[in-house]
């Protein structure tokens, strides 16, 4: 990557990071759906089949050019750590709530600064800090978790969301040459088969999980019924292109600017189960949003020029 391309372009990240939040928000908003009739090992390894097969039907095309991997290594480094990443944070939902489990993770941005300042040698002025403590008090006003239930259980999320920030340093110190395509397919296909070894090992244990919603994270392989497969075959193409967004941003920008503005995914995930569940939010966690949106708008108004 030459000095010009390693540039800031914090706006057209912003951009892109809004996008990725939208889709993202409204397509996780079914994953309740989908939880009612599969496991989350079956409709990872599911998700990341679908995205393959639609990849490779587009790489058939005359006019599309094949994808190319400049650093194979940097790569599959990136994709793993990204994957064991969202692996801790699901698995942690086996013994913490969604909202300490999601807190943990969304720390993300703070290890971010950490791990450029401290390994890369970026320099992390007072603005960023400020912007990425602020918006994870709004996300903490918006997941609400209960302090009471705090312990040493709670760190284990707060592993996830370190690596979760390796990974998004990693998109553009390890892998600034490689294109978005490339670094999407290679993180579903690890996804993929990672989850697909716990699948097997699920099938194998035959552990006794519960009907519904409630058996998502302990649940083996199932016959999906047909609206499974549809919401699946959504997730696959939605996450497609979000998540080809969310890495393209990652490469416009450092990722001590952008990690922030990835706190909207909040937002317009509550905004997206109101239009389509008629979910409500109390005042503070509505406070925590608004807090969330402004740290995220100062962010990218202050990297206009960058």
């Amino acid at each position: 990557m030459t000095p010009a391309d390693r540039s800031n372009r914090t706006l057209a990240a912003a951009g892109a990071i809004v996008i990725y939040a939208a889709l993202i928000g409204y397509i996780d908003n079914y994953v309740r759906v989908i939880a009612e009739g599969t496991g989350l090992w079956q409709f990872q390894a599911m998700r990341s089949g679908m995205v393959l097969v639609i990849v490779a039907a587009v790489m058939a095309l005359p006019f599309v050019p094949r994808l190319k991997i400049v650093a194979p290594g940097a790569v599959l480094a990136r994709a793993v750590v990204q994957s064991v990443a969202l692996f801790i944070y699901f698995g942690s939902l086996g013994f913490l709530s969604v909202a300490q489990a999601a807190a943990g993770l969304f720390t993300a941005p703070i290890f971010v600064l950490l791990i450029g300042r401290l390994v890369y040698g970026h320099r992390i002025g007072p603005w960023r800090i400020v912007a990425a403590l602020v918006g994870f008090a709004g996300v903490v006003m918006v997941l609400s978790p209960d302090p009471a239930a705090l312990g040493p259980a709670s760190l284990v999320p707060v592993a996830g969301g370190a690596l979760y920030a390796l990974a998004n340093i990693a998109t553009r110190e390890w892998c600034g040459r490689e294109s978005a395509a490339t670094l999407v397919v290679s993180y579903m296909l690890v996804m993929g088969v990672l989850a697909a070894v716990v699948l097997a090992g699920l099938w194998w244990l035959a552990p006794d999980a519960p009907q519904g919603a409630a058996g998502f994270l302990t649940r083996g392989p199932a016959i999906p019924s047909a609206e499974v497969l549809f919401w699946t075959a959504v997730q696959a193409v939605g996450s497609l292109v979000a998540v080809g967004l969310m890495v393209r941003a990652y490469q416009l920008a450092e990722a001590s600017r952008v990690s922030v503005l990835e706190y909207v995914v909040l937002p317009f995930s509550a905004l997206w189960a109101w239009v389509i569940w008629g979910e409500t939010i109390g005042p503070v966690a509505a406070v925590g949003m608004v807090i969330i949106i402004a740290s995220g708008i100062a962010m990218g108004w202050r990297g206009r020029a960058a």
